[in-house]
Order: structure tokens, then C-alpha cells, then sequence
């Protein structure tokens, strides 16, 4: 993903001020874009670059690979040309003291990963200006409904959404919620969630439990919410939610098979 920061009156030799970067990423058709204000920490080979807040995200569909591409290269030579250095190095979520503990802190919780299904397809019909209206609609109705289930967003792919829940049925129930939710903006989703120790390095999630929760998500198919035998075994036997047996699957990357269940409405 190339990145560039605001050079301004500063130059690299500089340390402790704060300015802004912007990120660009094509992937397909498809350009995500990034941006926000970053507090620039030590200078030369040592400098570190952090988001001071959730940096703003955009999604644009451009039809095809060619125009995105086109469109990507034009962007790039405007932060140029606005005075935007390339940075080599990543931008790390936002800087944390020593009092805030350790970045790479484990911790264990329930994993939901939200996706849209047929994204790309949905983008091409509507155009940019609409889809961008739709898409503003339904991360506003995602958040209200993590908000309503006391759910933390870890953070925004694309389409995507990542958030972690300290009960299982929080989770679940909040995945239904979402569906539900999202439905009147002509949008399909598919959810999956599995339970398990993740670390957070640089503000990204990482760890086994991560990769097996977007597996078990693409496994689902528009409309489903997916659970592993780990979010099974962790729902109290009072709880009213329904699970249907789904059968085992070969998770991708992920050694011997596992037994996933799908949510009953």
C-alpha cells in the first residue's frame, strides 16, 4: 500500500510535530483509500509515523482494473505534487505511553467479521456517488448496532468490519441485529465468528484466531451467520439462541477440519 506524508515546512530530519498522511491500495477494480493527521516521532532511518485518531476510509469502484489503476496513479502524482513524501515504513495506530501497557498484549474474546457479498457487482450498478451513500449507511447502522451490543470495532476492510464481543451471544445477537439492520440497503451479508487469544500489533489484529474467524466467514453464504465449535462450546446452555449443525470444513490454511453451525433465526 503506498503512503505518503505531508511534508509542509517539515523535512525528514525533523521530529515531534503533527501532520497528515494519506494511503492508497487497488486491489482489483476497486481503490481504498485512507487518510487522517499523524504525529511524526524521531527522524531518518528511526522515524516513526502514528495515527493520532481513526484515520477516514473510502471505497471507490471503478469499473475496471484499468481505471482503477489509472485512477490510483493520477492520486498519487496530486500528493506529489501537494508536497507528500513516500513513506516506506507503516503507520502505526496511535501512540501509546508506558502507562498504557504493552502493544502486544493478549487477550481472548469472541471474533465477528462482517462482510458484504457481491460488493463489487452492487458498486458497478449504483455508481460512486450512490454506493458511497449506501456504504456511509451501513457502516452508521454496523456501529449503531456493535454500540447496542456493547461490541469494540477493531477495525474497517473495504466492505468489511472487525469487532470483538466478551460474551459469544453478544456476538451472535448482534450479528443477527446487523442483518436485519442492513437489509432495507438492498445489502447481503455474510458473518462469521469464532472464539479465541488474539494480539493487537500496530493497531491490526493477529493470531490463529484471527485467521480461522475469516475463514469460517467466507465459508457463509449471503444471509448466514457462522459459528465455530469454540462460540458453541461458550453459549450457556440457558441461551436461547439456535445453532444448526453445518457440518465439518477444510478452513484454508488452517490444519484438519472443523465443525461449524449456523445461526437459526
Amino acid at each position: 500500500m503506498p503512503k505518503f506524508l505531508r511534508i509542509g515546512v517539515h523535512q525528514s530530519n525533523v521530529s515531534g510535530y503533527t501532520s497528515k498522511a494519506w494511503c492508497v491500495r487497488r486491489v482489483g477494480t476497486a481503490i481504498f483509500l485512507k487518510w487522517g493527521a499523524v504525529e511524526v516521532q524521531g527522524a531518518g532511518a528511526g522515524r516513526k509515523v502514528y495515527w493520532t485518531r481513526q484515520p477516514q476510509e473510502k471505497t471507490i469502484r471503478c469499473g475496471t482494473a484499468q481505471r482503477a489503476q489509472d485512477y490510483a496513479k493520477a492520486a498519487i502524482a496530486r500528493r506529489r505534487n501537494h508536497r507528500y513524501e513516500p513513506l516506506t515504513g507503516a503507520i502505526a495506530a496511535k501512540r501509546k505511553s508506558v502507562s498504557d501497557g504493552a502493544d502486544l498484549k493478549q487477550a481472548r474474546a469472541t471474533i465477528l467479521i462482517v462482510d458484504i457479498v457481491g460488493s463489487t457487482a452492487k458498486a458497478a450498478k449504483l455508481g460512486d456517488a450512490r454506493w458511497t451513500k449506501v456504504m456511509s449507511l451501513y457502516y452508521a447502522a454496523v456501529r449503531k448496532e456493535l454500540k447496542g451490543a456493547r461490541g469494540k470495532e477493531v477495525v474497517t476492510t473495504g466492505d468489511g468490519v472487525l469487532a470483538t464481543f466478551k460474551a459469544p451471544a453478544a456476538g451472535i445477537n448482534c450479528a443477527t441485529a446487523i442483518q436485519t439492520a442492513v437489509r432495507t440497503l438492498g445489502l447481503d451479508i455474510r458473518v462469521g465468528l469464532h472464539a479465541g487469544e488474539y494480539t493487537m500489533s500496530g493497531g491490526e489484529m493477529v493470531g490463529l484466531a484471527f485467521h480461522i474467524c475469516t475463514r469460517v466467514a467466507a465459508k457463509a453464504h449471503a444471509g448466514e451467520v457462522l459459528v465455530s465449535r469454540a462460540v458453541k462450546d461458550l453459549l450457556v446452555s440457558q441461551s436461547a439462541i439456535r445453532l444448526k449443525d453445518h457440518g465439518t470444513h477444510q478452513l484454508k490454511g488452517v490444519p484438519e477440519r472443523w465443525r461449524l453451525y449456523r445461526v437459526e433465526h
